[in-house]
């Protein structure tokens, strides 16, 4: 298990990082006042209304509600857990995460990326070293794999034999191997190397980081190609390889060829086509569409051009549909039947690729392309067959102008109008404004904590009133470990402070009340402050002398309790003539 991340190190780590750089690098921020704003990449909008503030470290949405830190924003974007985005900013702030013992963030996986690290040497150093590597030699060159390309993505080679890999790693890392599935298991409980007399490509996330291998059969056997196995870092659903060498590669990227295969990615690679990703052993998923568009807004997908290529970009148009908002384009290249990428690019050049890649057919064509061609055109039952084919699958597109046109080319074919749900939906959303009544319709305690949360420097204020924290009211507690967390700690930011709360309950509360902070004016919110405070003040003296004049009248009181009622009596009288006065001028 993983010690847990010391607080302070959190707040250190949010202090060296900018969330409207790290933001920036994602989305295209333009500056809205002292904040900066972009179309919300949580939720579907034309007018911005994601904001995100550089003073307190904080985004929000004022169309769905999302909002964070710095962390935050990561987990969401990036659908990472919260050691991952903690680990993610740590490399950008050149910082190296601390772990204490007690408390425990999850499964501490850092050993196994170190083990399938190791291991991913020892396979590129195989390639050079072991006397059976000839042949994995002689096969890249034969495609064309320059000594370049083979390092940059790590390509190595398992040698033939059980154990070449279980031999040459540390007995107290094996199970590290067999939960990475780099070891398998018979069903007579025998042990031996998952990869064997293959060529090996080392599967990276997003970070660089090896998360587990493909392997292509040099040999005879019966699985060309075959890939890790699910483990806690490596779910083949969700990874698409070659995005790390993209993104690395490429200081701007815009668009990812989607291929099927290892090979075809490095040969683009090798012919200066440096966007191709392959899905892997596996049909492109909603969670790679997803990963693809938070990436880039343009992908092509590539596949043979025969039936069973067909079917398959087919099948990738079907789950891509609910992901087409506008700003979106999904095209579908169809090679020359028998050509993949990498015999298409080592044939026929780069040039050539890039330009057929350039006219590959966008999805409205390929989708009404392959709808007409199965119906016939010519008379009403068959108008009839393509509407009835094609509806369900354009109530699968989200609300957008993209699918109004689609149901305008579907009405054009059919001969009839029909409606798409989109031309009954509200105007697009505005970003939600806020004024000072709303803050001051809040509870004197969500006042009080939203603008200690906005601004942590208040904590400072000197002689803040007493008195309000023996209120037994929902919130004081919150309030004063806020304070007191403060006053050990005066230097934590907005963005510190949630984060010291993100594994607890109020946590998401705070989250809230942050939020509804950001776009009012900051002019007169310490006053604010004060004068909240000393109505909780002024709230738990009231409470205090109700309860002793309800015992007095029992009878009840002590010596001690008489006394007290007789300064909340003075007290009372004192604010009660000053209002007076007030009043009265």
């Amino acid at each position: 298990m993983a010690g847990k991340i010391p607080p302070h190190f959190i707040d250190q780590l949010l202090s060296r990082v900018d969330i409207v750089d790290l933001i920036h690098s994602r989305l295209a921020l333009k500056k809205a006042g002292k904040e900066f704003q972009a179309c919300c990449p949580f939720h579907d909008e034309k007018t911005p209304s994601f904001t995100v503030s550089r003073e307190k470290q904080f985004y929000h949405c004022f169309g769905c509600g999302a909002h964070g830190t710095a962390i935050g924003f990561l987990m969401e974007y990036d659908n990472i857990g919260f050691v991952e985005a903690v680990e993610e900013l740590a490399t950008l702030a050149h910082l190296e995460v601390p772990r204490e013992g007690g408390e425990h963030e999850g499964p501490d996986v850092r050993p196994l990326y170190e083990t399938l690290d190791r291991a991913a040497h020892y396979y590129q150093n195989q390639l050079r070293i072991h006397p059976e590597a000839q042949r994995a030699v002689n096969y890249l060159k034969g495609r064309g794999v320059s000594g370049k390309i083979a390092a940059e993505f790590r390509i190595g080679f398992a040698p033939p034999g059980f154990h070449n890999l279980i031999d040459h790693t540390n007995p107290e890392e094996f199970d590290r191997l067999l939960q990475t599935g780099m070891i398998a298991e018979s069903e007579d409980g025998k042990r031996y190397d998952r990869f064997r007399d293959r060529i090996i490509f080392p599967i990276r996330n997003h970070r660089g980081l090896v998360i587990g291998f493909g392997g292509r059969l040099l040999g005879e056997g019966k699985a060309k190609y075959l890939n890790s196995p699910e483990t806690p870092l490596f779910q083949k659903g969700k990874e698409l390889y070659g995005l790390h060498e993209a993104r690395k590669s490429l200081r701007q990227l815009d668009r990812l060829l989607v291929v099927e295969g290892y090979m075809d990615v490095v040969a683009l690679a090798q012919y200066g086509i440096r966007y191709g990703v392959a899905t892997l052993g596996t049909a492109t998923t909603e969670a790679h569409l997803d990963r693809i568009f938070r990436t880039v807004s343009e992908v092509i997908f590539c596949f043979d051009g025969d039936r069973a290529g067909r079917v398959a970009g087919w099948k990738a148009l079907e789950t891509s549909l609910p992901s087409m908002r506008d700003g979106r384009e999904i095209r579908f290249l169809f090679l020359p039947e028998g050509e993949d990428p990498d015999t298409y690019v080592r044939s026929r050049g780069a040039e050539d690729l890039e330009q057929r890649i350039a006219e590959a057919t966008p999805l409205s064509t390929f989708f009404f392309d392959t709808l007409t061609r199965e119906v016939d055109m010519s008379s009403l039952g068959g108008r009839a067959q393509l509407a009835e084919r094609a509806q369900p699958l354009l109530r699968k597109l989200p609300t957008s102008i993209f699918k109004r046109m689609m149901y305008q080319r579907l009405s054009k074919s059919v001969g009839i109008e029909l409606e798409s749900t989109a031309s009954h939906t509200a105007k697009p959303l505005k970003p939600v404004t806020r004024s000072q009544p709303a803050l001051d319709t809040m509870p004197p305690v969500r006042r009080a904590i939203a603008l200690l949360v906005s601004n942590p420097g208040f904590s400072r204020i000197a002689d803040l009133p007493k008195g309000w924290e023996a209120l037994a009211i929902p919130g004081i507690t919150l309030l004063r470990e806020l304070l007191e967390l403060l006053h050990t700690q005066p230097n934590i930011t907005s963005a510190g402070l949630l984060e010291r709360w993100r594994h607890k309950e109020e946590g998401r509360h705070l989250g809230k009340l942050a939020a509804m902070m950001l776009p009012l004016p900051t002019e007169n919110q310490e006053t604010e402050f004060v004068d909240t405070l000393m109505l909780l003040t002024q709230q738990a003296l009231q409470f205090e002398w109700d309860n002793l004049v309800a015992k007095a009248e029992l009878g009840n009181l002590s010596e001690g309790e008489k006394q007290r009622l007789g300064e909340l009596s003075r007290l009372k009288a004192e604010r009660d003539s000053n209002e007076t006065s007030m009043d009265s001028h």
